[in-house]
C-alpha cells in the first residue's frame, strides 16, 4: 500500500484528476470535458456547475481505481483568470463563469487606459489593462451582469470555486490572486486602491494563503468519500513551472495547451514592468515568494480544436502532428490564430485570426502545418521579449501540454529559437506541480528538491538550420501586422 496525492486540474475545456505517487508517476487518471458557451462574439462562458460535476465525476473515478493506496492530500490547479460568482448561503452560482478568453470588457479597458490608469495597474500588479484578467470581469458582473454585492456574495477564480465545494473554505493563493489585477505584488495582498477603482468589495474575495499548506478538509459526502486535506493550490501555468522543476532563476518552460504560456523563474525579486510581458507570482512556500515573468499566448491548441470542430479538416486532434509532418513547410501559408485577440507581447484585443498566402496548390496538410508553426512563431516572439526584458538568455526550453507530443512542433520550435527543447516523460506537469505543492505540505516530499527528482526527460530536440529563416520570420511579422486592429472601434 502506497501513499498518493490527488491533483485536480480544472482547465478551460475539462477537468482532469490524477493520483500521483511519491515517485512522481501517475497511478490513476480520469478526464471529463464540459461545455463551452459563446453567447456573443468575443464572449466565452462556463457553467460553474458543469465544472464542479466534472470534478466530482473524475474524483470518484480515480478514487475507485486506487487499489489500496492511501490518499494523503489533494492539490488543485486551475485555468486562472476565469471568475465565478456564487452565493455563500446556497453555494449556487449567480452567473455563468466568465472565462479568461472573454473579451467583453475590451472597451472598458480602453476607457481606463485613456483615463491614465495603466501605469498604476502595471506598477501594482505587474499586469496590463486587458480583458484577459479578472478585475474588469468582476466589475462587469456587478454592473451589466446583474450580480448583487450583498453580504452573501462570493467571488473567486476556479480554484476557489472548487475548494469551496470540497471544503466550504473561501480561499486562494498568490499565483491565482496575482492574475486578478486586484493583487499588489509587493504588498502581497488585495489592493484597496484597485478594489476601489473596479468597485469590488473586499468582503466578497477569498482569503490569500501560501501555495503549499492546508486550505481545508474535504467533506466526504462531496469528495468521493474522502476526508483529507486540500494542501496545495496554484494556477495552471505556475503549477507547470513547479512541475517542470524550474526552481532556479532563469529556468524557462512553455505549456502548449488551449493557449500557450511561457514562464521564466525570476527568483525572489522582480524587475519593473515591461511592455508586452507580465510579472506574476510563481508560488509562495511559507513566507517566501518566488516571482515569474510570463508571456501569455491566447490561442495555440485551441486552433487545433478549430481545425477539428470548426473546419472539419481533421477528425481527431492527434492527426495534426502526422499531417503537419507530411509536408516540409507551409508552402508560403501563414496563419495568425488571433481568434480572441493577441496576447504577449502585443496585447491587442482587437486583432482577429487570419490566413495569408493561399494558392490553388495549398492542401489541408499545409494549413495544418501553418497552425503548428504559428505556435512556434508566437512562442519565439515571447521568448525574445522575455530575454530582452529580464537580461537572462535562455539555454533550453522545457515544454509540456497536449501539443508538445508533436515532434514536428518541438523540432520546429528548437529550430526557430536556436536552443534545445526538452520534453519530460510525464507531460502532466501541471498536475505534478499541484500534487507536489500538496505533497510537500503533507510530508510526501521533504522539499522541492526531492519533488524535482521525479522529473525525467522523454526527448530532446537540438536546433537545426532553418532554411530562409529571416524571410519566414518576416512573413510571420507581416501577417501579424495585417491581423491587428481589424475589429477596433
Amino acid at each position: 500500500m502506497a501513499e498518493v496525492v490527488l491533483a485536480i486540474d480544472a482547465g478551460t475545456t475539462g477537468v482532469r484528476t490524477v493520483a500521483v505517487g511519491a515517485d512522481g508517476a501517475s497511478r490513476a487518471l480520469a478526464y471529463r470535458e464540459f461545455p463551452q458557451h459563446f453567447p456573443r462574439p468575443g464572449w466565452v462562458e462556463h457553467d460553474p456547475d458543469d465544472i464542479w460535476r466534472a470534478v466530482q465525476v473524475t474524483l470518484g473515478e480515480v478514487v475507485g481505481a486506487l487499489d489500496g493506496d492511501t490518499v494523503v492530500g489533494i492539490g488543485i490547479t486551475d485555468q486562472r483568470e476565469t471568475v465565478v460568482a456564487w452565493d455563500r448561503r446556497t453555494g449556487r452560482p449567480r452567473h455563468r463563469a466568465i472565462v479568461w478568453q472573454d473579451r467583453r470588457t475590451a472597451a472598458r479597458c480602453d476607457e481606463l487606459r485613456a483615463a491614465g490608469l495603466e501605469p498604476l495597474v502595471r506598477e501594482r500588479t505587474g499586469l496590463v489593462l486587458d480583458p484577459y484578467f479578472s478585475a474588469t470581469k468582476l466589475e462587469w458582473l456587478l454592473g451589466e451582469g446583474g450580480v448583487e454585492a450583498d453580504g452573501h456574495l462570493a467571488f473567486g477564480t476556479v480554484d476557489s470555486w472548487v475548494l469551496w465545494n470540497l471544503t466550504g473554505e473561501h480561499a486562494t493563493e498568490p499565483s491565482n490572486a496575482s492574475r486578478t489585477m486586484l493583487y499588489d505584488l509587493d504588498a502581497r495582498g488585495w489592493s484597496d486602491e484597485l478594489l476601489d477603482i473596479f468597485g469590488v468589495p473586499r468582503s466578497c474575495l477569498p482569503a490569500i494563503r501560501p501555495s503549499s499548506g492546508r486550505f481545508g478538509i474535504t467533506d466526504p459526502a462531496r469528495a468521493a468519500g474522502l476526508e483529507v486535506p486540500v494542501s496545495g493550490i496554484a494556477g495552471d501555468q505556475q503549477a507547470a513551472l513547479f512541475g517542470q522543476a524550474c526552481f532556479a532563476p532563469g529556468m524557462t518552460k512553455n505549456t502548449y495547451g488551449t493557449g500557450s504560456f511561457v514562464l521564466v523563474n525570476l527568483g525572489d525579486s522582480h524587475p519593473p514592468p515591461v511592455d508586452g510581458l507580465l510579472t506574476t507570482v510563481a508560488w509562495q512556500l511559507g513566507d517566501d515568494v518566488t516571482y515569474a515573468m510570463e508571456g501569455s499566448i491566447f490561442v495555440t491548441g485551441a486552433a487545433v480544436q478549430w481545425l477539428r470542430d470548426g473546419l472539419g479538416l481533421i477528425d481527431a486532434s492527434s492527426e495534426a502532428g502526422p499531417l503537419a509532418a507530411s509536408v516540409d513547410d507551409t508552402d508560403g501559408v501563414v496563419f495568425v490564430p488571433a481568434f480572441t485577440g493577441l496576447g504577449s507581447p502585443w496585447f491587442d484585443p482587437y486583432a482577429r485570426g487570419a490566413i495569408f498566402g493561399l494558392t490553388r496548390g495549398t492542401t489541408r496538410a499545409h494549413l495544418v502545418r501553418a497552425v503548428v508553426e504559428a505556435m512556434a512563431w508566437q512562442t519565439a516572439d515571447v521568448v525574445d521579449a522575455i530575454t530582452a526584458a529580464a537580461g537572462i538568455p535562455i539555454t533550453e526550453l522545457r515544454v509540456d501540454g497536449g501539443a508538445s507530443v508533436m515532434d514536428v512542433l518541438c523540432q520546429f520550435q528548437a529550430d526557430v529559437l536556436g536552443v534545445p527543447v526538452r520534453r519530460p516523460a510525464n507531460l502532466e506537469t501541471t498536475v505534478l506541480g499541484a500534487a507536489s505543492l500538496a505533497g510537500i505540505a503533507e510530508g510526501v516530499w521533504p522539499s522541492p528538491a526531492e519533488a524535482a527528482a521525479a522529473w525525467r526527460e522523454d526527448a530532446a530536440f537540438s536546433p537545426r538550420p532553418l532554411p530562409d529563416a529571416e524571410q519566414r520570420r518576416a512573413d510571420w511579422r507581416r501577417a501579424l501586422d495585417r491581423s491587428r486592429g481589424w475589429d477596433s472601434p
